[in-house]
C-alpha cells in the first residue's frame, strides 16, 4: 500500500512539474514580446550578438553545407541514372537544399553551437548571481541578456540558412561538373528553374522560426538554471535537445502548410 501511494505521489508530482514548466515557459515567451518593443533597445548588444552567432558560425556552416551538397548529389545520381534522368539532378538538388536541407542543417548546427552557448553563458551568470547584480544596478537583465540574444538568432539564422543553401548548391555543382563538365551558370539556372517564390518564402519563414526557437529555448534554460555549476551543464544540454526537438516539429508543420498552399 505504501509503495502504491509513493508511485502515485511521484506520478502526480511529475505531472505538476510538467505543467508548471509549461506555464513558466509561456510566461517567459510572453515577457519577451512585451519587452522587445520597449526602450532601451540595446542595438549595440544586438549587433555584437549577431557577430558572435553569425560570423563565428560561418566556417562550420560553409564546410557543412558544401559537404551536404556533394554527398546528396553522389547519393542521388545512381537513382536518376537508372531512369536516364541525370539532367534533372540540378533541379532535384536545388529543391531539396532550398526547401529543406539548407534551413534544417543550419538550424541543427546552430542549435548545438549557439543554443548550448547561450544556455551555458546565461546559466553561469545565473548561478554566480550576476543577473541579480544587474537588477541591483538598475539594469533590466531580461531586456539586456535575453531579448538581444533572441533577436540576434532570429536575424542571423535565416541569413546563415541562405548562405548554407548557396554553398550546398556549390558543392553539388562541383560534383556535377566533375562528371558532366557543365558550367556554373547553367547549373544554377537549372537548379532554380523548379524553385518558386513559395519555396524561398517558406525557407526564410521556417528559418526565422528556427532562429527564434534556438534563442528563446537557450535563454530560458540558462536564465532559469539552478544547482550551481552542475545546473550550467544541464541547462546547455537541455537547450540543445529541446531546440532540436522543436525544430523537427516546426519542420513538419511548415511542410504541411506549404504543401497545403501549393495544393490550392
Amino acid at each position: 500500500m505504501k509503495k502504491t501511494k509513493t508511485k502515485k505521489y511521484i506520478f502526480s508530482k511529475g505531472i505538476d512539474d510538467y505543467f508548471t514548466g509549461v506555464n513558466n515557459a509561456w510566461k517567459f515567451v510572453t515577457l519577451f514580446f512585451k519587452e522587445v518593443s520597449k526602450k532601451p533597445f540595446h542595438l549595440r548588444e544586438v549587433i555584437h550578438q549577431c557577430f558572435e552567432i553569425g560570423l563565428k558560425s560561418l566556417p562550420l556552416i560553409t564546410l557543412t553545407g558544401f559537404i551536404v551538397g556533394i554527398v546528396f548529389t553522389k547519393q542521388s545520381r545512381p537513382s536518376l541514372e537508372d531512369f536516364g534522368a541525370t539532367s534533372w539532378l540540378p533541379s532535384l538538388i536545388g529543391i531539396a537544399i532550398v526547401r529543406a536541407l539548407g534551413p534544417l542543417v543550419t538550424a541543427l548546427i546552430c542549435a548545438g553551437k549557439v543554443g548550448s552557448g547561450i544556455g551555458a553563458e546565461l546559466g553561469s551568470m545565473k548561478v554566480t548571481e550576476q543577473i541579480e547584480a544587474m537588477e541591483v544596478s538598475a539594469i533590466n537583465p531580461f531586456k539586456y541578456l535575453v531579448v538581444t540574444r533572441v533577436l540576434a538568432t532570429t536575424i542571423t539564422i535565416p541569413l546563415l540558412a541562405l548562405y548554407c543553401s548557396f554553398f550546398g548548391l556549390l558543392g553539388s555543382f562541383i560534383n556535377v561538373h566533375a562528371q558532366e563538365t557543365s558550367s556554373l551558370l547553367t547549373y544554377y539556372q537549372n537548379a532554380f528553374s523548379s524553385i518558386s517564390f513559395l519555396d524561398i518564402f517558406a525557407s526564410v519563414a521556417k528559418s526565422i522560426a528556427y532562429g527564434f526557437t534556438i534563442g528563446i529555448v537557450g535563454s530560458y534554460k540558462g536564465y532559469n538554471a539552478t544547482q550551481g555549476t552542475r545546473g550550467v551543464g544541464k541547462a546547455a544540454n537541455q537547450a540543445v535537445v529541446l531546440s532540436m526537438f522543436l525544430i523537427f516539429v516546426e519542420e513538419l508543420f511548415f511542410v504541411q502548410i506549404s504543401n497545403w498552399i501549393r495544393y490550392f
